[in-house]
């Protein structure tokens, strides 16, 4: 069987061979230097949605014999096609299944569904064993072409042969990732200057085991254990601002974090189950090249995405999908308490939050640019866990006054992503928020409802290849949340909006030691603290190392 297949050993898949010849598993979503724009998810594995596109020149076959519909090589390339969603960059952009196709264009297709299982392997994804057959036969038949195509085929059978040893189940593969977080505060006011922010230095980590299944190769049902020590620095410092994403305060308690099953309901539409820690990232676009899930990229929550993606978590659903090639739609809900039988929660009688965006991709969804917009409708779903303490207007209220509020918030968000040139990729978002809160009496004291208005905007700069070769530097500069208006009167001497500025600046530079480790030193400065001048500054510094494997 070796000798039957050895023929191949010099034009296969190079980058396949490599991977399966290391490991069975794989890394996280990261930031690559791909010109291609970039989607990252929240921690777990989209293989289906992004589709494949087609650009090798084809030399001409048209001279060899057609391949006719009743061929078997015929059905099992428009299994592939189906199953692995390869056909877009096919020049017709439609495989029906009815027509001739010149063996130029099968060649074309056939080489297009073998870069796309080589991707879905390289996304960690279930690759079903009669599929790898079909692609051993479609290859040794179409050898020569292939050839003369340039495609690069490998010795499938040993490939197969290491899965079967190596993988951590025949339907599930089992991966892993360790954020090493040295992290410190070296400068700092807090209530209104009065009070120093104490300097601190901290060693962590956060560290996330994800199993993901696949019952028939189109699906996806992806389980999330995580547990971790490094701190949330909003404890000490009085303000949201600047705190770090890969905060993960557990104590080293393991639990699920979160639970995902994802199909295609229909034709361009992927829908999203989330029984478990459902968060809007998880299926609609955050728009933003630094979003590495804070594991990678961005430093900081505010630096990772728009704030209101952050304003809703919990179990729901969500609908991912395109239009006309250049639009991509998404939405869903999610219900913070939707697991507690308690009269006021539940699915539908508590917490919620509900998202919709629209995207437009002028150059196609694997262009150079990208605007999207994003609406959220949400009732006590308000705190973003960044920016003031006044824009996080429910958690404010129960540490001044121990009380719970009720809001109902409309959010408009527009977010943006352009690849200027290969080593300058220009990006941003702006956010209001208007929120209505219900009245609430204090032991002493009565506050009547009212109406917040929230703000935010940022613009990231990233540096594709910055010194080296997969290196990536960025600055964010932006304006955390903050209530721009207010007519709440709350009691005593506090503030009911926040009437100075204060600005988030945020550097980072990511160093690729190879594809598993990558170490990403990075400062965050903070202008005016809480949105209050009498603050100096505030200063936090990192040292994130991430581990994948």
């Amino acid at each position: 069987m070796f000798n039957l297949f050895s023929m191949y050993k010099t034009y296969g898949i190079t980058a396949l061979i490599i991977f399966l010849s290391t490991t069975t598993t794989q890394a996280l979503p990261e930031t690559s230097n791909n010109l291609k724009l970039q989607k990252f998810r929240d921690g777990f594995l989209n293989p289906i949605h992004n589709s494949q596109v087609l650009t090798s020149k084809v030399t001409n076959l048209s001279k060899l014999e057609d391949i006719s519909p009743t061929d078997w090589p015929y059905e099992s390339l428009k299994r592939l096609i189906k199953r692995y969603n390869c056909i877009s960059g096919y020049p017709s952009k439609i495989f029906n299944g009815r027509y001739n196709l010149s063996r130029h264009e099968f060649t074309a297709g056939l080489n297009s569904c073998l870069n796309a299982i080589e991707k879905s392997l390289r996304e960690n994804t279930v690759i079903l064993r009669e599929d790898i057959e079909i692609s051993k036969q479609l290859m040794q038949e179409f050898e020569t072409e292939l050839i003369i195509l340039g495609s690069k085929v490998s010795n499938l059978e040993k490939r197969v042969a290491y899965i079967e040893e190596h993988q951590f189940s025949t339907t599930t593969t089992l991966s892993g990732q360790f954020v090493v977080g040295l992290t410190g505060i070296t400068n700092g006011e807090k209530k209104q200057g009065i009070e120093d922010i104490h300097n601190t230095n901290n060693l962590g980590y956060r560290g996330r085991i994800e199993l993901n299944t696949s019952f028939d190769g189109n699906d996806s049902l992806y389980t999330r254990l995580a547990t971790g020590t490094i701190p949330s620095y909003a404890t000490i410092t009085d303000t949201f601002e600047g705190d770090l994403g890969f905060q993960q305060p557990d104590n080293s308690d393991l639990a699920i974090q979160l639970i995902i099953y994802q199909f295609n309901l229909a034709e361009n539409i992927r829908m999203f189950i989330e029984p478990v820690g459902g968060a809007f990232d998880d299926f609609v676009p955050t728009v933003n090249f630094l979003d590495g899930d804070r594991a990678f990229g961005a430093i900081t929550s505010f630096g990772s995405r728009n704030p209101l993606y952050f304003m809703a978590g919990g179990p729901g659903i969500g609908f991912r999908g395109t239009i006309f090639e250049v639009f991509e739609w998404s939405g869903g809900y999610l219900a913070k308490n939707g697991n507690d039988p308690d009269l006021e929660a539940g699915m539908f009688n508590g917490p919620y939050g509900v998202i919709g965006q629209i995207g437009w991709y002028p150059y196609g969804t694997d262009g150079n640019f990208t605007v999207d917009f994003t609406y959220v409708h949400g009732y006590n779903n308000l705190d973003s866990g960044t920016g003031s303490r006044l824009s996080n207007f429910q958690s404010f209220m129960q540490e001044e006054f121990s009380s719970n509020v009720n809001t109902v918030n409309n959010a408009y968000g527009i977010e943006f992503m352009w690849s200027v040139a290969p080593s300058f990729i220009l990006g941003g978002w702006g956010g209001f928020t208007t929120t209505k809160t219900s009245s609430v009496t204090l032991q002493e004291d009565f506050i009547d409802r009212g109406n917040l208005d929230i703000w935010n905007w940022a613009v990231t700069l990233a540096f594709p290849d910055a010194l080296i070769e997969d290196g990536i530097g960025a600055i964010v500069i932006g304006m955390e949340p903050w209530v721009a208006k207010s007519n709440i009167n709350l009691p005593g001497r506090l503030r009911n909006s926040d009437q100075d500025t204060s600005f988030h600046l945020e550097a980072f530079y990511e160093y690729t030691i190879n594809n598993n480790v990558k170490i990403t030193p990075g400062i965050v400065v903070i202008t005016s603290p809480d949105y209050d001048n009498a603050n100096d500054d505030l200063v936090i510094g990192t040292i994130r190392t991430t581990f994948t494997f």
